[in-house]
């Protein structure tokens, strides 16, 4: 297999139809990006799709693209996306001949695979027993070391107890890396480096591995020094044929979760690439796999040419669209060709890598809140749509975002002759992405692409770990902040007479009254004032400088010159917030009331609380009117099985806005505190106010 270099993205082949043998309808056991990816192919191939719904996913996207939908059950996904008897159900009902399970739920699910292949259903996956053998990395380990795959020196037997692993961990060498059998996404994963800590870390290890897997199995491995992550694409049929992809690199993760990957990795030559794709294919061997998977190898590097086994995935990963790009090979239809029972038509010899492809996941989150999950209605959405470029999303405009689910919402990739190209392309694609109603983790994706170490493919799985904490969320600047107010204001205009004389806000001898509107950010406030008409206004930002001002908006598309710079930005409101996008990102911006209904001023010092997440009210620490002390734990939030507890930042007299078991939105407000001399103050206007009344 070789690199080659071109200025395209190769393409699949085509269909013309869904014919030869192949099934006509196909389940897709999903949602989200992955099911709307999948319903794709289905489609240029001919082939009838089925989707699958729970409640919270009854007007989701793939829903709509599919040929047909079947309801599963309520939000939670044991109700619905993890029921194997409904999934069954609908695809009997449906006359599917095959169910897609994309990835995760029940994609790599022994007993799912089994389910389907008793009630005579094709699954487009390996075998029940290729996923059950996978699935445990004792066992697969083991397997593979049979076939003289390199693993990673360490001790991996069913059954080890402490004892037993704390005397083996002298003979593995320092640093150790603790591991559960089962489960993935690094939970109950621990790196030590002193022998006296290590008892400990087992004890933690079994007890979160038990938790989130109901099996505390553990095992030792040696913990390679700058480890990267580099996995290989395979796909075998049923005839005896192996071939791989080529490899992706997946190294830019936070806490073993992928943010960026790409293909191929800039750390492999010719000769690497020969042997470790020969490892991922003796690993399909050990089990008899067919369909498509990827096999996961760490690679040191200090030392690029050794590499150990890690883990096999038995189903489509992610990443796939990296693979997909720089090979033309469209994995989903090879793994409806090959469960049809069709042999592999690409020899080894056939694959060749072309170019460079990287992706950004784009989640749910806000880095600059420690990543937590957000959520919230997609109000408007801007996804790029322009060659070398593939956005596979599950969004829509109306997409409700909550927290039943996985927060990854799409992901975009990126095309290019060489890796700088793709670099330059994914950063510019992701600068026209914008999903206005959701926080989201575009600028953090597009602060990595700048490191220079990530530019220079110095990468290691830590490296993102280390520049979280020099990331620093960007805040609305002053330009978004007089956008919002501008925008607000050519609303005020909308049907008024075009004499620019006839202003909404009222009047003023010899010239238009001003308009002024108090709009706040998660950390400040200002006034915007804005005095004129659209075609030629003054502009002032608190006390600062008055400047020229024109503006229109056309649809959802608001333009501004101010003092003869032009800014154009895609707005949309909701809900009381102002979301404005534009090249240099995302704001959000919400105006507040001019006046304190309490005491007739402003708001000066009071703290405002502010749900970080959606989520449910779990508790609630203090009633409206108790005075509390700076650090007093007022609202706990709860959301994807995260407790978060917002607490007093002053001293003064809480207001409460919510209950306990209320479902609250992101940046909803939930409380306030006012200081304890403003709470006088407000008792003694009070107690004026009502002496005056006749």
């Amino acid at each position: 297999m070789t690199v080659n270099d071109t200025t395209e993205p190769k393409s699949g082949t085509t269909h013309a139809s869904g014919g030869g043998g192949l099934f006509h309808t196909v389940l897709v056991a999903n949602r989200g990006e992955i099911a709307v990816r999948v319903i794709r192919t289905l489609r240029e191939m001919g082939i009838r799709s089925v989707a699958v719904y729970s409640d919270a996913d009854a007007d989701a996207r793939h829903v709509l693209e599919a040929d047909t939908a079947v309801r599963l059950g309520p939000a939670p996904a044991r109700e619905s996306y993890l029921d194997i008897d409904k999934v069954v159900a609908a695809a009997e009902r449906t006359g599917a001949q095959a169910v897609h399970p994309g990835y995760g739920f029940l994609s790599e699910n022994a007993a799912f695979a089994a389910a389907l292949d008793k009630a005579g259903i094709a699954f487009l996956g390996p075998s029940a027993r290729a996923i059950e053998v996978m699935g445990d990395k004792i066992t697969a380990k083991n397997a593979v070391a049979a076939f003289d795959v390199p693993v990673v020196p360490g001790i991996a037997k069913p059954g080890l107890t402490d004892a037993e692993l704390i005397a083996a961990a002298a003979e593995v060498g320092y640093p150790v890396l603790v591991k559960p059998s089962a489960g993935g996404g690094g939970k109950g994963m621990r790196m030590v480096e002193d022998p006296a800590d290590l008892p400990a870390a087992l004890v933690s290890a079994r007890r979160e591995a038990a938790s989130a897997f109901g099996d505390d199995t553990l095992f030792l491995e040696r913990f390679v020094l700058r480890p990267r992550h580099i996995e290989v694409q395979i796909l075998a049929d049923g005839h005896g044929n192996v071939i791989h992809l080529g490899e992706r690199e997946c190294s830019l993760q936070r806490r073993h979760q992928k943010v960026i990957e790409e293909a191929p990795s800039p750390l492999l030559d010719e000769a690497t690439r020969a042997r470790i794709g020969e490892a991922a294919c003796n690993t399909a061997r050990s089990v008899d796999y067919s369909g498509a998977g990827t096999v996961e190898f760490i690679v040191s590097a200090d030392r690029p040419d050794e590499f150990f086994f890690m883990e096999m995935n038995t189903r489509l990963q992610v990443e796939h669209p990296v693979t997909e790009m720089v090979t033309g090979i469209d994995l989903v239809e090879w793994q409806v060709r090959v469960a049809a029972g069709e042999p592999l038509t690409i020899a080894q010899d056939d694959v060749t890598l072309t170019g460079h492809a990287i992706e950004a996941r784009v989640y749910a989150e806000d880095p600059g809140r420690g990543f937590l999950p957000t959520g919230g209605t997609v109000v408007d959405l801007s996804e790029p749509n322009r060659d070398g470029v593939r956005v596979d999303s599950g969004l829509r405009v109306g997409t409700v975002v909550g927290s039943d689910y996985d927060p990854m919402l799409s992901k975009v990739i990126a095309y290019g002759a060489d890796r700088a190209a793709a670099l330059r392309g994914l950063d510019r694609a992701l600068a026209e992405t914008a999903v206005l109603g959701v926080v989201t983790n575009i600028d953090f994706a597009r602060f990595l692409l700048a490191d220079p170490d990530v530019v220079a493919g110095n990468l290691d799985t830590g490296l993102l770990d280390r520049r979280v904490g020099d990331y620093v969320a960007p805040e609305a600047t002053d330009d978004q902040i007089v956008a919002a107010g501008v925008y607000r204001w050519l609303g005020l205009w909308a049907g008024a007479s075009a004499d620019p004389w006839a202003v909404p806000s009222g009047w003023r001898v010899g010239a238009p009254a001003p308009t002024s509107f108090r709009l706040a950010t998660a950390t400040r406030a200002e006034h915007v004032r804005i005095t004129g008409h659209p075609a030629a206004a003054t502009v002032t930002l608190e006390d600062g400088e008055t400047l020229s001002l024109t503006a229109s908006l056309d649809g959802d598309v608001l333009r501004v010159v101010i003092d003869g710079r032009s800014d154009t930005y895609h707005v949309a409101a909701h809900d009381g917030h102002l979301w404005l996008a534009s090249p240099s990102g995302t704001a959000m911006v919400r105006e507040v009331a001019e006046v304190n209904v309490r005491t007739g001023d402003a708001h000066a010092g009071e703290a405002e609380l502010t749900s970080p997440m959606p989520g449910a009210v779990i508790a609630v620490g203090a009633e409206s009117g108790a005075a509390v002390t700076a650090g007093t734990t007022i609202v706990v939030v709860e959301a994807m099985k995260m407790e978060h507890a917002l607490t007093a930042p002053i001293d003064g007299t809480v207001e409460i806005l919510v209950a306990a078991g209320d479902q609250v939105k992101v940046d909803q407000l939930l409380a306030r505190v006012i200081p304890a001399e403003a709470a006088t103050d407000d008792i003694e206007n009070n107690s004026t106010e009502k002496g005056d009344q006749p």
